[in-house]
């Protein structure tokens, strides 16, 4: 009460009317209690980080990260395989096309090339794989939540996350996927990956790198649909035929089974537009035809005139035995990295737990 007497005295020194409050409080100096209101206290949380299955963006980037680069370098002797197939020889298109085998272009590679012929070219996709992958899983874990809408199960939604995530990473692969298959061929006049760089940034151009985008994104749009969608479907067909497994977090066997099944059947199907991929990727390197355009229609033509309807499917059986395992080794990577990161999630999520009861 002396405090606020001084108060008063003071503005009445001031000539100046003191707040209607003041004079209340000055005038009341019996103590008043107020209930406290437990309802208004807002409670202090944690900041929460947006999840999908219990993981975060950046979680799925290194899972499909590690599940890239251990599939294609696992897979790359077979990649080499369908590449020195599909590459055509002959300039300007007026030479019949010798056919080989896949054990005779492997022999071939043996007897000329030895074992390191198989891996030429491996230190490009080294580069291109882990960041494409990344890309390509989160991006596909992204859009698979963002469209389901609570249905998980939904094929339609698989294939078009699918087609959206392929999109996305093929931008990031598809120019050291062309240095690779350009290093890959029978005396390439390349001696690495930078040798390769300089000279068609320097003779070709950047626009080189990208001259086979197109018909990648719409080689690899069905592929990657069928591919995503028959790996759902088969792993929940999988899952619900022996229950067990599906309570075992999914084992491997399910994840590698439905994988090889995706990408068996994605391979196949999708072979042609991989022919016209492979041909504009090699043009004008080793014999390989260089066409006028780089238009879908006119390679194929030329494959046609050359070599027949047959010729749009060369290298069909490596591509299938490049998938199928690929795939397989590929999903149980990426989902034994998925397990890792949730163990590591709810082993954290327990912690917090502790430390705040």
């Amino acid at each position: 009460m002396l405090i606020k007497s001084n108060i008063l005295h003071l503005y009445n020194m001031l000539q100046i009317t003191p707040p209607l409050s003041l004079l209340n409080m000055a005038t009341d100096a019996s103590p008043t209690y107020h209930a406290p209101d437990f309802h208004s206290v807002t409670p202090k949380t944690a900041a929460v980080t947006e999840t999908h299955d219990g993981l975060e963006f950046w979680q799925f980037m290194i899972s499909g990260s590690i599940a890239g680069s251990v599939e294609h370098m696992a897979m790359f002797p077979i990649d080499t395989l369908k590449t020195r197939m599909q590459a055509l020889g002959g300039s300007g298109g007026s030479f019949p096309v010798q056919h080989i085998g896949v054990r005779q272009a492997f022999n071939s590679i043996l007897k000329l090339e030895g074992a390191a012929g198989l891996y030429r070219g491996i230190g490009a996709m080294g580069i291109g794989a882990g960041p494409a992958h990344a890309v390509y899983f989160s991006v596909y874990e992204h859009f698979k939540e963002f469209f389901s809408r609570g249905d998980p199960n939904n094929s339609a939604v698989h294939a078009v996350s699918g087609v959206c995530a392929t999109v996305a990473s093929d931008a990031v692969i598809t120019p050291m996927d062309m240095v690779k298959q350009r290093l890959q061929l029978k005396s390439s006049p390349y001696k690495g990956v930078a040798d390769c760089v300089k000279r068609v940034l320097v003779g070709e151009g950047v626009g080189a790198f990208y001259a086979s985008y197109r018909t990648t994104v719409i080689m690899n749009a069905p592929f990657t649909a069928v591919h995503f969608a028959t790996y759902e479907a088969a792993k929940k067909g999988l899952m619900e035929v022996d229950p067990e497994r599906a309570s075992d977090d999914e084992s491997l066997v399910v994840h590698a089974t439905a994988g090889a099944v995706a990408g068996a059947l994605a391979a196949a199907v999708t072979t042609p537009l991989d022919v016209v991929k492979t041909q504009l990727q090699c043009q004008g390197v080793c014999g390989c035809d260089r066409f006028s355009s780089g238009s879908i229609r006119n390679v194929i033509e030329t494959i046609v005139r050359k070599d027949g309807y047959r010729g749009l499917i060369r290298g069909w059986i490596p591509r299938m035995m490049f998938h199928a395992p690929a795939a397989a080794i590929c999903w149980s990577t990426y989902e034994a990295s998925k397990s890792f990161f949730q163990r590591l999630n709810d082993s954290d999520d327990h912690n917090n737990q502790m430390i705040n009861d």
